[in-house]
């Protein structure tokens, strides 16, 4: 509910990677993989008396409405329509429930909203119905994306979309189209704190406040932003351990192990006017980006790069929400920034996405550590910056896990100095076998590697099927005899020793 209650207007994405459509005939429904134009943009109106229930508004001002008529008969899906009934009853009312990273969005009648597949007529069509067989289960899964409305758009277009016919009378919307059709009378649409109202003021040029009601966000999802109240500059740590790098090109962003230099460094810069907003710049002065590029064609993932716009937009503002000793960055838009795993070209790489497989939910995930504190002043004494790691770097010097800032003690010859941070657990070094002939290339290079804390063979299974993308796999090692790949079956070696092993896809 909370992407909901934040967001004017969402883009609906079924299981199918189809986005919910409406029709230009201003009836039906369907799914298209088409997501660019305003029919797929449906605006948010949340029910009063009702907190977790919302209505969904098309671009042509009609509801998402879920019907009691059959889609096919004898079938027990019911059709899905735009429409503009009479009264604001039930059937235009949606619960959103959710569902990992996805939302269910449940009927008055207890059904749910399904993008179907399959065959015609049910391929692309939707309907709201109660999923029967196993295969089906994902239909009534869908993934939500928040958008703006585009300031071309015209004025009326937009409030009729975003506010309810009971709200605004035709008289009101009449005299704003009269008042806005003058080449010098711009009108401007601005967001307010206190109840919804309009109200013109006489300034030179006719201006319209839409004041819009301030939600009230569960606290879970604002604490995030107290990792950073106290940060200057920090360094973020992925899922794999790696850390967010500004690459020397002044434009990408990868993940590296050495967390030491200077590129893992990001300044923090709070957004005015915004509570639990902030930007991330780079040593090269350029903000972190959640662009809207698309990191490779046809898969989900954006790119994420270095920028110094024009004009600082929401591009480059995350929102920190808290996820146990982790953090999550969630752009304006509802995606996350990702650290990836696998095979090339995703190894390594950063992209803003929202996780489809639970061997990918924990990618979303970062800790903060703190490499600069802000300056504070105490009673006369001279403000003073505290620094950890600039020229001697650790992984936790200052992590978030422990609640607090602490200092990594050092050895006298730092002997460790630009060395790769390690954490507590061993180092699986591993290759790949060839998916046919089962043989190992490259077996005598250094290959791949990360650190584990595990003790388990089905733990570390499971890891490095994350690390790879790789679904069905066999954890092997050589045999030290006759140099023979073998399963492994039993636990792993004591003392988090270090372990080379081929993975064979199975």
């Amino acid at each position: 509910m909370e992407i909901f209650a934040k967001a004017k207007a969402v883009k609906l994405r079924s299981h199918l990677e189809k986005y919910l459509i409406a029709d230009d005939d201003q009836e039906t429904v369907r799914q298209s993989r088409n997501g660019s134009g305003k029919r797929a943009r449906w605006f948010v109106e949340l029910v009063p008396d009702k907190p977790n229930v919302i209505r969904l508004r098309s671009c042509h001002g009609k509801y998402l409405t879920a019907t009691d008529l059959p889609f096919l008969l004898g079938m027990t899906g019911k059709k899905v329509l735009q429409t503009v009934p009479e009264n604001m009853d039930w059937k235009l009312q949606w619960e959103p429930i959710r569902d990992g990273f996805q939302v269910k969005l449940r009927t008055w009648c207890g059904k749910f909203l399904r993008g179907n597949g399959g065959t015609p007529p049910w391929r692309n069509s939707v309907t709201h119905d109660e999923p029967h067989t196993g295969a089906t289960q994902r239909w009534i899964l869908w993934d939500v994306e928040a958008v703006q409305v585009p300031e071309s758009e015209s004025l009326v277009e937009y409030l009729s979309s975003v506010s309810s016919f009971s709200s605004i009378s035709e008289d009101v919307l009449e005299a704003l189209s009269d008042l806005g059709s003058g080449p010098q009378s711009p009108i401007s649409v601005v967001s307010s704190v206190k109840s919804p109202r309009f109200s013109i003021i006489s300034t030179g040029s006719p201006k319209l406040l839409l004041a819009a009601k301030q939600v009230n966000y569960s606290s879970k999802y604002r604490t995030g932003i107290n990792l950073f109240l106290n940060a200057k500059a920090v360094r973020l740590r992925s899922h794999h351990n790696k850390y967010l790098l500004a690459e020397e090109d002044e434009e990408s962003v990868t993940q590296d192990r050495n967390g030491s230099s200077k590129n893992a460094r990001w300044t923090v810069e709070f957004v005015p006017g915004s509570d639990n907003l902030i930007r991330l710049k780079s040593c090269y002065n350029k903000y972190l980006t959640a662009s809207d590029q698309h990191f490779l064609l046809g898969m989900t993932g954006r790119k994420v790069t270095q920028t110094l716009p024009q004009r600082l937009d929401s591009s480059v503002e995350w929102e920190p929400i808290k996820e146990g000793s982790h953090v999550k960055l969630r752009t304006r838009y509802g995606n996350f920034l990702r650290g990836n795993g696998g095979l090339p070209p995703w190894r390594n790489s950063v992209t803003h996405d929202i996780p489809h497989r639970t061997a990918t939910q924990d990618w979303i995930l970062w800790d903060v550590d703190v490499v600069e504190i802000q300056e504070k002043s105490l009673g006369n004494a001279q403000a003073e910056s505290v620094e950890y790691l600039e020229a001697t770097s650790s992984p936790s010097s200052a992590s978030t896990k422990s609640g607090h800032f602490s200092e990594q003690e050092s050895s006298s010859d730092h002997s460790y100095v630009g060395s790769s941070p390690k954490s507590e657990g061993r180092t699986i070094y591993y290759h790949i076998a060839d998916h046919e002939s089962r043989e190992v290339n490259g077996e005598t290079e250094e290959g791949y590697s990360f650190s584990f804390k595990g003790s388990g063979v089905h733990e570390l299974t499971e890891k490095l099927k994350e690390e790879t993308g790789l679904e069905d796999i066999v954890v092997c090692t050589r045999s030290p005899l006759n140099g023979k790949l073998f399963p492994l079956r039993l636990q792993l070696p004591p003392n988090n020793a270090d372990m080379h092993v081929v993975v064979v896809p199975h």
